[in-house]
């Protein structure tokens, strides 16, 4: 058994005002998951965005504003949304402290399509 020591991991800079702990992935010996925490300024979050799986984005702390296909919704602690594979979607921090969201996603590298051709795509790999 394997235990995870996630105080130890890094936090990363994704974007500006956005940093990222990468949790659970094919780094850690995952098969089927990528879980992952971001820590998002006032404004700020993800851009919309596309991936290959489902996922499953929860907010820890604070108030998002979440995008999925032509829909927006207020997201709040012990909240989330389920983002089908393939949907557009993304949010942001509608709040005025940091927003801490977690997202899992069924597969265990993260890989992420942008609309904004300025932001890179993104892929998380071992």
């Amino acid at each position: 058994m394997d235990i995870l020591e996630h105080e130890t991991q890094p936090l990363e800079k994704w974007r500006d005002g956005v940093m990222t702990l990468m949790r659970v992935s094919a780094l850690t010996r995952s098969a089927q998951l990528c879980i992952f925490e971001q820590f998002c300024d006032p404004g700020l979050g993800a851009p919309i965005h596309i991936h290959a799986v489902e996922e499953v984005l929860e907010v820890m702390e604070g108030e998002a504003e979440v995008f999925l296909r032509e829909e927006s919704r207020i997201v709040r602690p012990n909240q989330s949304v389920l983002i089908p594979a393939g949907a557009r979607h993304g949010f942001r921090n509608t709040g005025t402290g940091i927003l801490k969201v977690r997202a899992t996603l069924a597969a265990p590298i993260f890989e992420a399509s942008y609309d904004d051709r300025d932001e890179l795509s993104r892929r998380y790999v071992p």
